[in-house]
């Protein structure tokens, strides 16, 4: 390269046939001996002509981000040149005329200083070619970064202030570099003012964390943290916060959620309250309902909360005539003085018409163990939801009686309403689901409770009718199935009706009683004879065939359930299982 830019040099020095004859013996020096940047030029039939030499410019430096222009200087050939350029390592070269030598690039970003070769080549129509190449050096250009601290709010305090003995976390990973793609190599973070909170803390992560002091006067603490880039440069953010003397610092009150119940139902009222100054403990409890309930409510005095000095409690929701809105209010005291309260509201609705009786469960789980007792880390469970808890509570108003949330009514054999204490009783009413239930007798006759009949019907059967003959049941019957009972049962006219059928999965169900341990699951008050706990299930028959168990598209199994276990499952057809026929309903 450095051969042609002598050339050029040399040419100024000479003048007439003494020029001549110096630059013809230079020509000739530079084509024998190449010489590190210096054009290279050829005959296009390999005569070895030298009269096409190419300068591809000066060596330069410049910085990243910049647009540089390429220039060659080109002598002899035919003087129709092509030129083209190319770099190593790569970089992006604008050049829009081929007949022209200059040509552009931008120069590339860079962590250090690189050097770049760019190569330019010429060609003249009769087939010379010459090149040569120039170095073009690409310093970075250094953007410092910029240090970002943030800083956490604190309950309802104003901003940069806390109080003493919490945890506070600086985050210092909002800080960036705009021309690394490496972000910041380095965070140091320093207090530069206040009661040292970070001896013995990492300072050289992106964040930092500090428990305030805990004093008699109120302080100020400030932190300073500088950021590295990858090149070197630094950056820094100063911040201040103010912390609280310890009886300025209030306790951490929280009322839990608001809720939406029916009268009668359980309100959690379930708190948390703490404090970060040891000596204002201990902290003292109290829970209040607004009084926006109206006074008119018939029980309201009685719906008080079961323990108001507690952390955890619960009340019972009171009675409403209209969706109203009741505010619970948890206040705690330390023992400085200070009182915080917090509230949530809950939503009471005046309880629904029930159209399906309760489970009668009315016990609480824990982990590991089942309980009488309000369990508030469990909520929403069945025993503390529903007609059950309702009735429990002394909000339910029943036609007739019942455990639990069940409301039965006993009639007689001509189906007239009967006392609760009559000793005789032939059906029962359900005046939840309004249907009507046949009892089980124990006296030998066609309804004892002892007989069992096979599962037929010739009408909604899932395509298979079932056991007509009964062969595996015990009954008074020529043919012991259950269409061959109710036909029986309509016929004797049981409780002056004729329109007795057997119950759906869903009217069964709604006679078990979950929440009788050790017993079948039914209320015997009203249901005797039902049958006897044992090793063996005491299934009842339902209307409905089940898809399981299909045979060439016909269902050979229909629905039951077990007044024992208080379970469901699909039984053979042919299987010897108890009837409790039912009529009407709502």
């Amino acid at each position: 390269m450095q051969a042609n830019h002598s050339l050029s040099s040399s040419a100024k020095l000479c003048y007439g046939v003494q020029c001549f004859f110096f630059a013809l013996f230079t020509l000739t020096l530079v084509a024998c001996g190449g010489g590190g940047g210096g054009g290279d030029g050829t005959d296009g039939d390999g005569s070895g002509n030298t009269n096409l030499l190419i300068n591809a410019g000066p060596d330069a430096t410049v910085t990243e981000g910049v647009s540089y222009t390429l220039s060659a200087e080109v002598s002899g050939g035919d003087g129709n040149y092509t030129y083209n350029w190319t770099s190593s390592p790569s970089v992006a070269i604008t050049q829009d005329d081929t007949s022209s030598s200059t040509a552009s690039f931008t120069a590339p970003s860079v962590n250090a200083s690189t050097e770049y070769r760019f190569t330019v080549s010429v060609n003249d129509n009769s087939g010379n070619s010459a090149t040569d190449f120039t170095i073009i050096t690409v310093a970075p250009v250094n953007i410092a970064p910029v240090a970002s601290v943030t800083v956490p709010s604190y309950s309802n305090l104003p901003a940069n202030t806390f109080p003493g003995g919490v945890e506070v976390i600086f985050d210092g990973s909002g800080s960036s570099d705009a021309d690394s793609a490496n972000g910041i190599a380095d965070y140091s973070w320093s207090q530069t003012r206040g009661t040292n909170v970070i001896t013995g803390i990492d300072t050289n992560l992106s964040t930092l964390t500090i428990t305030t002091p805990i004093a008699n006067d109120p302080q100020t603490l400030s932190f300073e943290l500088q950021v590295t880039d990858t090149e070197g440069a630094t950056d820094t953010e100063a911040v201040i916060i103010s912390i609280q003397s310890e009886t300025e610092t209030l306790p951490v009150v929280d009322a839990g959620f608001s809720q939406g119940v029916f009268s009668g139902e359980v309100v959690i009222l379930n708190g948390t309250a703490s404090t970060s100054i040891p000596s204002a403990m201990p902290l003292v409890y109290s829970w209040e309902r607004s009084n926006n309930v109206p006074s008119s409510t018939a029980n309201n005095a009685v719906r008080a909360i079961d323990d108001d000095d507690a952390l955890s409690t619960f009340a019972v929701a009171p009675a409403v005539d209209s969706a109203t809105v009741v505010a619970y209010t948890l206040t705690v005291t330390d023992a400085n003085g200070n009182s915080v309260e917090d509230t949530i509201n809950v939503r009471i609705r005046p309880m629904p018409t029930p159209l399906m009786n309760d489970t009668g469960f009315l016990q609480q789980a824990t982990n590991n163990a089942l309980t009488s007792v309000q369990q508030n880390d469990f909520p929403g469970q069945d025993g503390q939801r529903g007609a059950d808890i309702i009735e429990q509570n002394g909000l339910i108003e029943k036609a007739g009686r019942g455990k639990a949330g069940f409301d039965f009514t006993r009639l007689n054999a001509n189906g007239d309403e009967q006392d609760a204490s009559a000793a005789t009783w032939s059906c029962v009413r359900d005046n939840v689901t309004g249907l009507v239930w046949e009892v089980k007798t124990d006296d030998g006759t066609f309804q004892d409770k002892d007989f069992t009949y096979s599962w037929f019907s010739d009408e909604v059967n899932g395509g298979f009718e079932g056991d007509q003959t009964g062969a595996n049941a015990t009954c008074l019957l020529a043919e012991c199935n259950t269409s061959a009972y109710v036909e029986a049962m309509n016929a004797q006219g049981l409780c002056g009706f004729f329109d007795w059928r057997m119950p759906t999965h869903k009217e069964l169900f709604s006679l078990m009683h979950l929440g009788i341990a050790n017993d079948v699951a039914i209320d015997e008050d009203y249901f005797p004879n039902t049958g006897q706990v044992s090793t063996t299930p005491l299934w009842y028959w339902t209307s409905v065939p089940s898809a399981d168990g299909v045979n060439s598209d016909d269902a050979q199994n229909a629905w039951a359930l077990d007044f024992d276990s208080g379970v469901d499952n699909f039984l053979n057809k042919s299987t010897a299982g108890r009837v409790r026929l039912v009529r009407a309903g709502r």
